[in-house]
């Protein structure tokens, strides 16, 4: 862990689907803990890629922009039973020290704040989980969720996990013509470290079009769906009956998708299976 800087910079990023994907985070933390009030757990929240605490989104009004209470601070307003840990996850400096401000605000709370890549940080931390249950926010601004940060996190068995998959950037990331081979060397590899694989190299078969060259290849299904089924797989492979096969999908004002917002519940006693599925489930029909 390194200190943070100081800036006022706020952080500026969203529309309609960030206040979705927030509200669904909150639900599911008020839940959580009113389900575990009475536990002898040590209750932990991980936020990674945390940003600010807050978010911007551009509006409709006149105003054309919103600031929005972020996850981090959702987690901490829960009071029914608090969170006895909060870590909340920044690589950037300037975004970091506006954690710091948060956390200045509420002296009463024990919360973490980690400057560094939230893969190392948190393959770190759950590398000797012991006596805590909790819930992490897998919410990257981008493709930087690596796939030894999946596996490692599965290992606690004790901390739901909500993923905010990016399927807009890796759509963007895998062309429709082209062979696998051809993909940029530094997307390529990308790929892997988000998979933990090259089991994107499946979704190019050969097409049946023909050119000059004889027939291209062409990735099947060029929208998201083979992106986010292959990924979908390798989840149920990790997690098993703890990963719920429902998600929703967040998208753009034109309708285009950019994240895919999936969970996998943390124990692996049937009896927390039963209990966490059926809110989740619930919470993502909601923008279905």
């Amino acid at each position: 862990m390194t200190p943070c800087g100081t800036s006022n910079r706020a952080l500026a990023f969203g529309g309609d689907w960030t206040k979705m994907k927030l509200d669904i985070i909150e639900r599911y933390l008020d839940a959580y803990t009113t389900a575990l009030k009475n536990k002898p757990f040590r209750l932990v929240y991980i936020d990674a890629f945390a940003g600010t605490g807050q978010v911007e989104i551009a509006t409709d009004d006149e105003e054309g922009r919103a600031v929005l209470r972020g996850s981090a601070e959702r987690a901490i307003a829960i009071r029914n039973r608090s969170f006895d840990r909060m870590f909340l996850i920044e690589k950037d400096p300037e975004r970091c020290s506006e954690l710091r401000g948060l956390r200045e605000r509420h002296p009463d709370r024990d919360i973490r704040i980690v400057n560094e890549d939230a893969n190392s940080a948190l393959q770190r931390l759950t590398r000797s989980w012991r006596g805590r249950r909790g819930v992490l926010f897998l919410d990257p601004f981008a493709t930087e969720l690596e796939w030894a940060t999946i596996k490692s996190v599965c290992g606690t068995k004790a901390l739901d996990t909500w993923i905010l998959f990016p399927v807009g950037a890796i759509r963007r990331m895998l062309p429709r013509w082209k062979k696998p081979e051809e993909v940029n060397e530094q997307w390529a590899r990308r790929l892997y470290r988000i998979y933990g694989d090259d089991s994107w190299r499946d979704l190019y078969q050969p097409s049946e079009q023909l050119s000059l060259f004889g027939p291209p290849q062409e990735r099947s299904n060029p929208g998201v769906d083979g992106l986010l089924r292959i990924y979908k797989d390798r989840l149920r492979g990790q997690f098993g009956d703890r990963f719920l096969d429902e998600s929703a999908t967040l998208r753009n004002s034109r309708g285009f998708p950019l994240f895919e917002l999936m969970f996998a519940v943390g124990n692996p006693n049937p009896r927390a299976i039963g209990t966490a599925t059926p809110i989740a489930r619930h919470l993502l029909k909601d923008i279905q």
